[in-house]
Order: C-alpha cells, then structure tokens, then sequence
C-alpha cells in the first residue's frame, strides 16, 4: 500500500544536507587517510586547498593556515602523502570533504601516527590548555638543567646563562635524551627536582635530530610528569621547526636550547642600568613629589589664620550679623505696626461703638430736627386752632346761649325744635339754657304771631 501524501516524510534540501552532515561527522569524527595531492591551492589567506585521490575515487580536502604553519614540507600536486583529518560536509554546496589536521609525505611510518594519536588525546584531556601553564619566575634564584651532561647543549646554556647573569644558581641532572631507559630518566629527574625543590625554574633540553631521536620527548609519561611538575618547566627540544609533545605541555616552549637560556634569566647588566635609570627616576619624581607637597604647606601656611585674627574676623561678622538681624527686625516690626494700625483702621471703621457713637450723633441731630419740625409743626396747627377756635367760638352754641338764647328740644327724641308747628300742646320739652336747662309743657303756640290756644 502507498502512503499517503500526508504520511510522507518530505526533507528539505537543508535538512536533507544536516543529516547527511550529522551521520559523515559522528561515524567519521578524525581518520587517517592516504591519497596523491591534485589541484593544490594556496591562496593569501594561507589555507591550503587541494584534491586527495587515488586511481578510483577522489575526495576535496583542505588545510587551514593554524595547521600548515607546522609542517616541515610544502605540498605539491603529485606528492604522496598520510594525513589525519575529519569528515565535514559543506552545506551550500552539498559536497562532503575532508578537513585535514596533519599530513606528512607517505612512508613516515608509525611513530609519526603514533606522535599525532597522542597529541590528540592529551590536547582533549586539556594538557595543552593555557589555563594550566605556570608563570616563569623573572628572577630565578636557581635554575635545573634537565638535559644530557655532555655534548654542546648543556655547554651552550651554561655559557648563555653566565653571560646574560652572572652567579646564578645552576644545577644539571644528567639523563639520556634518547635511546632505552630516556623516557624513564627523564621522568624520575623531574619528580626528583619536584621532591627536593632546589630550583625555582627547569629546563628541559636537547639538540635536533630525527622523529625517532625525539621519541622520549614524545612519550605519554613524560608528558604527563611535566604537566604535574609544580616547578615551571621550560621545552628546548631540537630545533626551530622541531615540535614535540613536551613543547606543547611545558609551561613555555623554546625554539632552541640557547634560547631557552636567555627566556630563564634576564640581562643582569640590563637590569642594573634598568635599576639605575627607575632609581633616578624615583628620586626625580621624589623631589619633585616633595616640592609639590612643600608647595602645597607653603600655600597652606598662607592661607592659616591665626586663632585671635580668626576670632577677631567672627567678632566683625558676629556684630555685623547681629546688626543686619536688629535691622531686619526693625523693618519687621515697621511693617507688623503697619499692618496693624491697617488692621485696626479696618476694625475700628466696623466697630459697634464707633457705629453707635456715629449713630447716636445721627439720631440727635434726627431728634433736634424731628422736635424743631413737631414744635414748628406744633406752633403752626396752634394758630390754626386758635383760628379755627375763633371761628368756632363765633358759631358754639354755648356762646349763643350766653347772649340770652336757648335751645329748645323734644324730650322724647332729643329732636331740636324749630318751628312751632313742630310742637303740640301738652308735649314735653327741654329748654337748654346757657347754665343749666328747663322741663316744661306746652300750654299754647303762637303761629306768625297769632296766639295758639289749646
């Protein structure tokens, strides 16, 4: 049955790439691989690039310039060669290559496969890491020659070392830097300096020779007694372009034994002018260190005040102060007075005496003018009522009745009586006199003068 197009499992060209990449790298991480050199490269960026085949297959390789720099040969097209690389895959052009880390011409045979296996191994396990690598001491008290006593390598460090300086400590243990018994020589000389340490600084040495002259200096053991050395151990083996694998343990690799001597020890000559040169300059700048400083007391010293011109100078700005406070007080208090008397201008015009007092001025002159108007207005209704009076005098009955006339009335009804056919005979009348008054009857009237009888 087919899958379905859902049950496909569908790679990218990327991911196809990444996996191919992941299974070349983990099945193949570092091999040894031999092949003739076609289409050597070396551009400027010092890598070198070139084809690895034989007469069936061929594969792209390159060298990066941290690595070629090593090498003791140039590669050319032809050349046989075994190398020790690992398999890479370089994914935008999905073409496998192989990323070589050492290569030497084909027949070297096994000690040089042997050499790089090992580096390998140490450098993983961090022998090689700067992290561990001890600090060479500038001024050594004495230094350990590890080296053989003959020949001219020790003769040639002993000369460096008196000549640049003179009267340090020098010891040499003996060992054989080849053959049977060298590793282990070399080995129980360093944990010996280390047990009875007797010198601040060692050097291990030799002079050049082929890879298999160099094999103590390359053995695991010897290697792994340098890196636990608590002294600083300094590599001199062979020559300038001979590396081994106690070059790369050694707390500082020397290209040669004379140079190794002169990486130990300082010019002492250099160091006494050196000396001389920092003495005089400390002086220098110690006087001129005093000068400033005497200048600074000098300015200091004119600055200080004496204690009783101090006081004095407190006294003046004390009493200026005190008369600067006096006068802000004044003016304090000038203008809270004036505020105040505003106050109390403000309060007196609402004050309820001031108002009484004002009132009462007012009702005074209301009542003096209320009483010349009631006496004016008095002495005016007096005249009119005395002429009213007057004329009503003239019309009182009163007055009538004093001049001899009376008043005559009904006595029924009080009715004033007129005229006399208003009265009959026998009626009863009231005659109001000017004093007093009279009651009689009617016994007779008199019409127009005619007698009326009853």
């Amino acid at each position: 049955m087919q899958p379905t197009f859902a049950e496909k499992k569908i790679y990218s060209v990327s991911q196809l790439t990444e996996n191919i990449k992941s299974i070349l790298e983990d099945n193949f991480p570092f091999i040894w691989i031999s092949g003739e050199i076609s289409n050597f490269k070396s551009p400027v960026s010092g890598h070198y690039y070139f084809t690895l085949k034989d007469s069936q297959a061929q594969i792209n390789a390159i060298m990066f310039r941290g690595q070629n720099r090593n090498l003791k040969f140039f590669p050319e097209d032809g050349m046989k060669i075994t190398g020790f690389g690992r398999i890479s895959v370089y994914q935008p052009r999905g073409a496998y290559q192989i990323i070589m880390e050492y290569i030497e011409p084909d027949g070297i045979g096994a000690l040089q496969i042997e050499f790089e296996q090992l580096k390998i191994k140490l450098s993983q396990e961090g022998l090689f890491d700067e992290i561990h690598k001890k600090e060479i001491p500038f001024l050594p008290e004495k230094i350990a020659l590890i080296t053989s006593p003959t020949g001219s390598v020790v003769h040639d460090m002993i000369r460096v070392l008196h000549r640049r300086f003179p009267g340090v400590g020098i010891s040499i243990i003996p060992v054989k830097v080849q053959g049977d018994d060298s590793v282990e020589q070399i080995v129980d000389a360093i944990i010996w300096l280390n047990k009875l340490k007797n010198a601040d600084v060692a050097i291990l040495a030799r002079g050049g020779g082929s890879l298999e002259d160099l094999q103590a200096f390359n053995s695991e053991d010897v290697a792994r007694a340098i890196f636990e050395s608590n002294i600083p151990i300094i590599s001199a083996i062979g020559h300038e372009t001979d590396y081994t694998i106690s070059d790369f343990v050694a707390d500082l690799r020397a290209p040669t034994p004379s140079v190794a001597a002169e990486l130990a020890v300082a010019v002492k000559s250099d160091l006494f002018q050196q000396q001389n040169m920092l003495a005089k300059q400390l002086s220098l700048r110690f006087k001129l260190y005093l000068q400033n400083h005497r200048h600074n007391i000098e300015n200091l010293t004119k600055r200080l005040i004496t204690p009783r011109k101090n006081l004095d100078n407190l006294k003046i700005r004390l009493d200026d102060f005190f008369l600067r406070l006096v006068l802000k007080f004044k003016q304090l208090i000038h203008q809270k007075r004036e505020h105040l008397a505003w106050r109390t201008e403000r309060l007196n015009n609402v004050n309820p005496n001031t108002l009484v007092t004002s009132y009462r001025d007012i009702l005074l002159k209301y009542n003096d003018n209320l009483k010349s108007l009631v006496v004016s207005n008095l002495n005016t209704k007096r005249l009119t009522l005395k002429e009213i009076d007057g004329r009503l005098q003239a019309l009182n009955p009163s007055a009538v009745l004093e001049r001899g006339y009376s008043i005559t009335r009904l006595l029924s009804d009080k009715s004033i009586i007129l005229n006399s056919d208003d009265v009959s005979v026998g009626q009863l009348l009231e005659i109001i006199l000017s004093k007093g008054s009279i009651l009689c009857r009617v016994e007779k009237d008199k019409q127009n003068g005619k007698k009326n009888d009853v």
